[in-house]
């Protein structure tokens, strides 16, 4: 599984990944710190990497884009400190795998963690369904 981390994420949790044997970057690393949400999520796809976040704009971009990919987990703990965050990441790749490799928007809070299936479509009502 390969993984970009977006500039809301400590770059420890990049490092944390890569020590787990993970193709892990962050965007403060490849110098991309001010890339706009739309381009962020072109590179993940492009390189089929899961995006790592705490901004729930990513969520949204994904059910408007209609696509199957990148897979997002977006963070939003009460405490979002490397360790912490990093805790919660391991268990959810190792518990969601297969969604993630298949196309899933995570939403993890402290003990709890949604999952989306992707691409989310939208029924006539514009409420958003869960394929």
């Amino acid at each position: 599984m390969k993984f970009l981390v977006d500039m809301d994420i400590s770059p420890k949790t990049a490092t944390y990944l890569r020590s787990l044997g993970y193709d892990a970057v962050h965007l403060h690393e490849l110098g991309l710190d001010r890339l706009p949400d739309s381009s962020i999520l072109k590179k993940a796809r492009t390189e089929g990497r899961i995006l790592i976040t705490h901004d729930l704009d990513f969520s949204e971009l994904m059910a408007a884009s209609g696509a199957k990919l990148p897979s997002v987990i977006v963070f939003r703990l009460r405490n979002m400190h490397p360790e912490r965050v990093n805790y919660y990441l391991r268990e959810i790749i190792n518990r969601y795998r297969e969604s993630l490799e298949r196309g899933a928007i995570l939403s993890v809070s402290e003990g709890k963690v949604r999952v989306r299936s992707l691409p989310i479509r939208s029924d006539i009502g514009g409420q958003g369904a869960v394929s």
